[in-house]
């Protein structure tokens, strides 16, 4: 191309530096062009004035052939197409609970549909036959046009019209050749059908011919339908939603912010009652943020919000949306029942059935060597997910049940006929039987470790824990126990038993999971205050419903889940009521919706436990008839204390030891006991009872860090051993911590 100046006095002519067809390949494949320029003067009549030198260097290209070329060899190829291939057999023919599902269900639909059509028959016929004169006129119309050659008056009307004769003649001959057969057929027809009515009407009785005529009758009123008013019924489900398609997704994700093209992963398929979608997001977009956004999503798809379940695949990367939506409303459809409703039992050393994925697959939770932490807002189904798991435990005959109920509604009221503990409420006195409850339960976590500890190896192989085979031996006492305690913030945070039931609380979540000892806490207010931080940093199973913000959903999920885009801030706690995020560890969670059991049902399930129960003999507590006491958690410290005389700052230990065997001879009356009389006694002799006793109280004082020492109390015997009141600790109860438990 030539340019020329306003002036003329100078050209110049611009050369392209490479073909266009080139471009596109040399803007893929050529690495930065280094430019060294410098600027030198134009030329104007042979003069430069202004010039770029511009000297390029060779492409050097970033793609290396042998990155490039490097796929893994042949068997992994193989082996990654085994590792995501699908199955040969597809699920409904292998998994027979599935098949038996599907084909009851196939049974039921076409046995409805054809009770649903045979009971509208009559109705049906009645239709056809109000149809009939519409269709023997519509037949009788058809006949006419028909026997007369309808269709040729056109032409023959076209031909007359332009005065053509021979062309009328020729049309006029075709047409009675036409004529003259249909008339002679119609009434071969005709006569005989006369004489056959004629004959009928004579012949057959009067319930023949009403049958013959709504016969003709609705064959006439087939003649005369309606297309837009149907003979037959019809009705279709409004809960079915429409197939899920590329563009309702991608035009959705761009309606909630996310911007730019996704690539597919997968196609869109059929995954159980539902479509599963697998997309790459675009670059910098997170799987979490339209987690995060799922109202918003499901309005830009314009379905209900309980049938949109975005979810990431954490075994690609957090870009890699796994959307599933489901077929039908789930809030419309019937309940999903628990599995053991009706009939079954079952053992917390095997998983126990808890509720159910959006997919309908059931879960089930591992309940033994773990403890359980739940949360969520008022009405979001904390009810429902604690009675899953209490009446699993009511359908063990084996397992010892404790419930303390602290919000007093009596929701877990139906299991109370096979409870060792129950305890409904929530004032003073209920929040103490809570935390006699811990003392009780950290004195039997005491109790079981020194039993299991005295086992020999070859009967606890795998640690020194509980196991079936040492429950099922009743001497040793080591069956599964399981203690809840539903809204647990109500203990927590009382004034003058929340700082010590914390505590007890914080140190069983650590050690009692391996003894056999399940401890389930749950809460409305979830908060540093409500929930102890020993418990929220200690708790295995999590299940976290409908919450307000961030801070509740990592209290009970754990540290920083929300920002890996486990987010329970994302259901709708009055449609969505149980269902909630379930975490085994950081890297495993699922949404589950905890199977509802009715307080109808509860009851149910108490009564067939009971029952179970009474015939394993295994009923215990309150549920025998017994009356629990209260724990003596108080020690050898405690009860020094309360018989040390006044004014008193030492005190010999011979004595210490008389005066407890007086006040508690069920715990001391061991330590005084003689074979003969004292008072028969010599003073030798004595001095050796005194200093026997004062030995025993030395050793009963050194796990408390109290030592005895030489005192002289010249009132009082002189010289001996004694204890200072002054070395004897603050109280302090429960189990001193063991890192080998944890």
């Amino acid at each position: 191309m030539t340019v020329h100046s306003h002036d003329g006095d100078f050209r110049a002519e611009v050369v392209p530096l490479r073909p266009e067809e080139h471009r596109e390949h040399h803007r893929e494949h050529d690495a930065p062009e280094r430019e060294h320029r410098s600027p030198v003067i134009r030329e104007q009549d042979g003069e430069i004035l202004d010039a770029v030198i511009v000297e390029e260097t060779p492409a050097v290209p970033v793609d290396s052939p042998v990155v490039t070329g490097e796929r893994g060899g042949w068997l992994q190829e193989r082996r990654s197409y085994l590792d995501t291939a699908p199955a040969v057999i597809p699920t409904w023919l292998r998994n027979k609970t599935e098949f038996v599902e599907n084909s009851k269900l196939g049974a039921r639909y076409y046995g409805h549909k054809a009770a649903f059509h045979a009971a509208r028959t009559p109705v049906y016929a009645l239709r056809l036959m109000s149809k009939s004169p519409r269709g023997t006129a519509r037949l009788t119309r058809r006949w006419y046009l028909w026997i007369t050659d309808a269709e040729a008056r056109p032409v023959m009307a076209k031909a007359a019209a332009q005065a053509d004769p021979g062309a009328w003649m020729a049309l006029t001959t075709m047409q009675t050749k036409r004529t003259g057969p249909r008339r002679r057929q119609s009434l071969v027809v005709a006569v005989p059908a006369g004489v056959l009515v004629l004959l009928a009407a004579f012949l057959l009785p009067g319930w023949a011919l009403a049958a013959a005529a709504a016969g003709v009758a609705s064959l006439l009123g087939l003649a005369g339908r309606d297309g837009d008013k149907p003979i037959v019924s019809r009705y279709v489900s409004i809960h079915i939603m429409r197939p899920l398609s590329s563009p309702e997704v991608e035009g959705a994700l761009e309606a909630i912010g996310v911007k730019g093209k996704s690539d597919w992963a997968e196609p869109i398929q059929t995954d159980g009652p539902g479509w599963r979608a697998e997309l790459d997001l675009p670059p910098g977009a997170l799987a979490s943020t339209v987690q995060e956004k799922r109202a918003e999503l499901a309005g830009a798809m314009r379905r209900p919000l309980t049938t949109v379940w975005p979810g990431t695949d954490t075994d690609a990367h957090p870009g890699r949306l796994v959307l599933w939506v489901a077929k039908q409303d789930p809030s419309k459809m019937p309940r999903r029942l628990w599995p053991l409703l009706k009939s079954g039992q079952c053992s917390l050393f095997d998983p126990v059935p808890f509720g159910f994925s959006p997919r309908g697959a059931l879960v089930e939770l591992p309940l033994m060597y773990s403890n359980v932490l739940m949360g969520g807002v008022p009405g979001s189904g904390k009810t429902s997910a604690v009675m899953a798991i209490a009446a699993a435990g009511a359908l063990d005959v084996t397992c010892e049940e404790w419930i303390y109920e602290l919000k007093g509604s009596g929701d877990l009221e139906g299991l109370k006929p096979i409870c060792h503990r129950y305890v409904s409420g929530d004032d003073d006195e209920h929040c103490a039987a809570a935390l006699d409850g811990l003392k009780a339960l950290e004195k039997e976590l005491k109790r079981r470790k020194a039993v299991i500890a005295e086992l020999p190896v070859d009967q606890v192989p795998n640690g020194r824990k509980t196991y079936p085979h040492l429950a099922a031996r009743k001497h040793l006492r080591l069956h599964p126990l399981l203690a809840i305690f539903d809204e647990a913030h109500t203990l927590f945070e009382h004034e003058e038993y929340g700082k010590e039931a914390g505590e007890i609380a914080a140190r069983l979540i650590r050690k009692a999971r391996a003894y056999g000892i399940i401890l389930i806490f749950t809460t409305q207010r979830p908060d540093a205050k409500s929930i102890p931080k020993g418990v929220s940093d200690n708790a295995m199973l999590r299940f976290c419903l409908a919450v307000a913000g961030h801070t509740a959903n990592d209290l009970i999920l754990g540290t920083s889940m929300y920002q890996r885009g486990v987010r329970a801030t994302m259901f709708d706690p009055s449609k969505e009521q149980g269902t909630g995020w379930l975490a085994r560890s950081a890297l495993n969670t699922e949404i589950v919706r905890a199977a509802f059991i009715t307080q109808e049902e509860s009851h149910d399930i108490g009564r067939r436990a009971y029952a179970l129960r009474k015939a394993a003999g295994t009923l215990s507590g309150e549920a025998a008839g017994e009356v629990v006491e209260r724990v003596d958690d108080s020690t050898l410290v405690d009860h020094l204390r309360a018989i040390w005389p006044a004014g008193e700052d030492t005190m010999h230990s011979h004595r210490l030891v008389e005066a407890l065997a007086d006040w508690r001879p069920d715990l001391y009356g061991a330590w005084v006991a003689t074979d003969r009389p004292v008072e028969a006694m010599s003073e030798e002799e004595l001095r050796e009872l005194r200093s026997a006793r004062s030995t025993m109280l030395s050793n009963a004082l050194r796990p408390f860090g109290v030592r005895t020492r030489q005192i002289n109390k010249r009132s009082d015997g002189g010289g001996g051993k004694g204890v200072r009141f002054e070395d004897l600790p603050e109280r302090r109860g429960g189990v001193e911590d063991d890192p080998d438990d944890e």
